[in-house]
């Protein structure tokens, strides 16, 4: 069944648990998320990327997205994930997303604010979510001056100004692969961030940063991990070890994605 996150996240939040929320870049990972949430009883937060419109239409993504969630056995959510201009997050609420994700912190604060709160105005009237992002979280390697970390003054006032739903932090992670580099995350930044944010955190570059580091997130208050690169090595690696047609290769890379998410819930679970 489609549904919103709002219920879902605020519920994670109030007994510190999360979700994981696979990127789904074509039918086959989209099913195969959905039918591992199916296998597990669990929610699902099938996600969207922007990056992905050159090889996956948007358009295409909704009517998959919205096809698989609406017969699910599970309350599924369509959310668009890292949506960069406005006009893109307008279209996916258009199609029929129940979670939006305008990424403007690359911008300068006040227009991260400003951007943020139009979205919302647009998407809370149709009862959808709106995820925004204060800091930034890089891609392929660690933050190393604590600059880059979600300020908490600047995250009470943003989400206070805005009406967010959720918010991805910045605490260390990054997107992609990390470079010959361990993930340091900053747990004393996100325990303040949860101490005075009442709405639920998201933890972005989930991919790699390890089953201990992204427990503790989650008891210190994320309620959303993205997970992406994970998926693609795993997938690649069965590959890799598999002889056979088509067919044969492409059930032994869906199973392995679905062991990457199975586990995903367990470490982020209740």
């Amino acid at each position: 069944m489609l549904v919103s996150s709002y219920d879902i996240l605020r519920d994670a939040k109030k007994r510190s648990f999360g979700y994981p929320a696979p990127d789904y870049f074509d039918y086959d990972s989209a099913k195969c998320f959905v039918e591992t949430a199916e296998k597990l009883n669990k929610p699902l937060i099938l996600s969207y990327a922007q990056v992905f419109d050159s090889f996956f239409p948007l358009e295409d993504a909704a009517d998959i997205g919205l096809y698989l969630a609406k017969k699910a056995a599970v309350p599924v959510v369509l959310h668009l994930d890292h949506g960069t201009a406005e006009e893109y997050v307008e279209k996916a609420i258009d199609l029929g997303f129940t979670s939006v994700m305008l990424d403007a912190s690359t911008d300068p604060f006040e227009e991260n604010i400003r951007r943020t709160k139009e979205i919302v105005k647009k998407a809370h009237p149709l009862g959808i979510c709106v995820e925004a992002e204060v800091g930034h979280v890089g891609s392929g390697s660690i933050a190393e001056d604590s600059g880059v970390y979600t300020e908490v003054e600047e995250a009470k006032r943003f989400t206070e100004e805005t009406g967010v739903d959720s918010l991805a932090v910045s605490i260390g992670t990054a997107h992609g692969v990390y470079k010959n580099v361990k993930p340091v995350l900053n747990f004393q930044r996100l325990s303040e961030l949860n101490e005075v944010l009442e709405i639920p955190l998201v933890l972005h570059g989930g991919s790699g940063t390890g089953d201990e580091n992204i427990s503790k997130c989650v008891k210190n208050g994320i309620c959303k991990v993205n997970v992406y690169t994970e998926f693609l090595l795993a997938a690649a690696a069965a590959l890799k070890e598999q002889e056979g047609d088509l067919h044969t290769m492409k059930a032994a890379a869906k199973a392995a994605v679905s062991e990457v998410l199975s586990h995903y819930y367990n470490i982020c679970g209740e």
